[in-house]
């Protein structure tokens, strides 16, 4: 069986090598001739259009960056899908995308599952990603074995839609931690403490946390999408979350620059205020 991966970006071309190396077939098809090329070398069959690309897979994963991006594609899908194909949505949209996109497809006779990953980075290299699917269990199984392929672990959390939320919970303390790593961290730093150091010694405490770990890798380029997801989810759901609140506004003041200034040198800002450790008053002017 031929899958097809519509989106050779950052996240879709490493996926598609991984999915080759393990085996499945894949046909790839992105607007970027270079991104092309590149999956083409690592042994993926080019499409020449998402008409030859639907017409030759069954099964079609669909890896885009935007909302706009996706409901644009899902229109166009819905007038090449046929009964029983199954698209497999591993990107992070909302629900109401995901609405959208179960309404084109399924008029069409074939079906949705939503399939977003968590980890990233080297992760998607690796192929360790985690893939949290929603959908009915039919769908569900069929997507499984496909997930697998750039994923070490697949999750069925619900129906269509509840892997977008499972994403969103997970993308909501990924940047509480953001946060309360860099003040608690700051905190040491102003009473002479490294903040390296500090970090360490927090990984091996109870405070510790996988963004923690990973501290020093992270762009911080999503937040704000992820974030807006998150409290139109609360709004939606009549939930008060005033931690998300507060946590929405003050990560769009954390960046990768300013948590390396935090970590190795001798400061850093945030929230305008430059941290740095105290001429006096610190740890040694204790005893």
């Amino acid at each position: 069986m031929s899958v097809g991966l519509i989106g050779l970006g950052a996240m879709g071309l490493p996926m598609s090598k991984n999915m080759v190396l393990r085996g499945q077939d894949v046909v790839g098809l992105d607007l970027d001739h270079g991104r092309m090329a590149m999956a083409e070398r690592s042994g993926v069959k080019p499409a020449d259009s998402l008409a030859g690309l639907m017409a030759a897979c069954e099964v079609v994963v669909a890896c885009l960056p935007t909302d706009e991006s996706m409901v644009a594609l899902g229109r166009d899908l819905a007038t090449l899908a046929r009964p029983g194909q199954l698209l497999i949505v591993s990107g992070t949209h909302s629900l109401a995308v995901m609405k959208t996109l179960d309404d084109l497809i399924r008029a069409a006779g074939a079906s949705v599952v939503d399939a977003p990953v968590v980890w990233g980075g080297t992760n998607t290299e690796d192929g360790t990603l985690v893939s949290l699917l929603g959908g009915t269990e039919a769908d569900v199984e069929r997507a499984r074995p496909v997930a697998l392929g750039y994923s070490k672990e697949v999750e069925h959390v619900g129906p269509l839609g509840a892997g977008q939320i499972a994403k969103a919970c997970n993308n909501y303390l990924h940047w509480v931690h953001s946060v309360s790593n860099f003040e608690a961290l700051a905190l040491a730093k102003r009473y002479g403490i490294d903040a390296e150091k500090m970090r360490h010694v927090l990984m091996k405490s109870p405070g510790d946390n996988p963004t923690l770990r990973n501290f020093d890798r992270y762009n911080f380029t999503w937040h704000e999408k992820d974030m807006d997801l998150v409290l139109d989810l609360a709004q939606d759901g009549g939930l008060m979350m005033p931690m998300a609140a507060q946590t929405d506004q003050l990560v769009k003041s954390i960046t990768r620059a300013e948590v390396k200034k935090l970590l190795s040198e001798d400061s850093a800002v945030y929230l305008g205020q430059t941290v740095t450790a105290r001429e006096s008053g610190g740890v040694g002017d204790l005893s």
